[in-house]
């Protein structure tokens, strides 16, 4: 079970980095990343679920990391992602005239912050740093 959780955790890096590397190529090509970077939000929201879930049946078996650490590290990309929600729809609400905020650009933001999280949850799972 915990080589499972091993290797979505790759997955989970993987996939936050592309969250965040997409859209900073696409605003340097001076492009919006499209609609296939919402496919992205799915599946990074799924896998990510999926590892918090693999992560508890862990602890529920009495499988404990080895650094108090893992658990915030693994779970803050989920935490981090209901704010990238509340502030995608909150930058939306602007004054007449006023230009909104990109939705993609608070989940690139999201994801970049996600994508540390996940890299260091990894890190201390595998015992580095």
């Amino acid at each position: 079970m915990s080589d499972i959780h091993t290797i979505v955790g790759f997955a989970v890096v993987a996939i936050f980095a592309i969250g965040w590397l997409w859209p900073l190529v696409a605003l340097v090509v001076r492009r919006r990343p499209g609609e296939r970077y919402w496919i992205w939000l799915t599946v990074a929201q799924v896998v990510a679920g999926v590892q918090a879930l693999l992560g508890l049946v862990l602890l529920a078996i009495g499988r404990r990391p080895s650094d108090w650490l893992h658990l915030v590290y693994g779970f803050g990309p989920i935490l981090i992602l209901v704010i990238a929600h509340a502030l995608a729809r909150e930058g939306q609400k602007v004054k007449p005239g006023a230009e909104p905020i990109p939705p993609h650009l608070w989940f690139a933001f999201g994801a970049f912050i996600a994508f540390g999280l996940s890299l260091r949850a990894l890190m201390t799972g595998l015992g580095i740093g």
